[in-house]
């Protein structure tokens, strides 16, 4: 198997400005509650993304993919929503190897992304 391509080099974790953007449209407190929600949600649906079969549920993989890509992206953890990008694009042809792959990168990409969160 081919190694994964070192995501680190593609782009940041996360993006510091998203959320203080947030912050201005929704206030502080409604930031930090979202925020905590997306992070529940987001490992549930990683965990999700980890029981289902590939083969039985190229769908379900595409909209969780895209679900997660656009709640990413809103808190700027690009690294996080390019993956997701990444899956949502491929869920339909990706490979067994590949796929497992791309979940590892974005556990990765989610636990980068969490050691980077500011402690409120």
């Amino acid at each position: 198997m081919t190694p994964a391509p070192d995501d680190r080099n593609v782009e940041p974790a996360r993006e510091p400005s998203a959320f203080a953007a947030l912050v201005r449209e929704i206030g502080e407190d409604g930031a930090c509650e979202v925020r905590t929600v997306f992070w529940s949600e987001t490992s549930a649906r990683l965990k999700l993304l980890r029981t289902l079969a590939l083969g039985e549920h190229r769908a379900k993989f595409e909209r969780e993919a895209h679900s997660l890509k656009s709640s990413a992206r809103s808190f700027g953890y690009l690294r996080l929503a390019t993956l997701a990008l990444e899956l949502e694009r491929s869920a339909a042809t990706l490979g067994d190897d590949p796929f497992r792959d791309l979940l590892v990168r974005m556990d990765a990409a989610y636990a980068a992304a969490l050691a980077q969160e500011p402690q409120v």
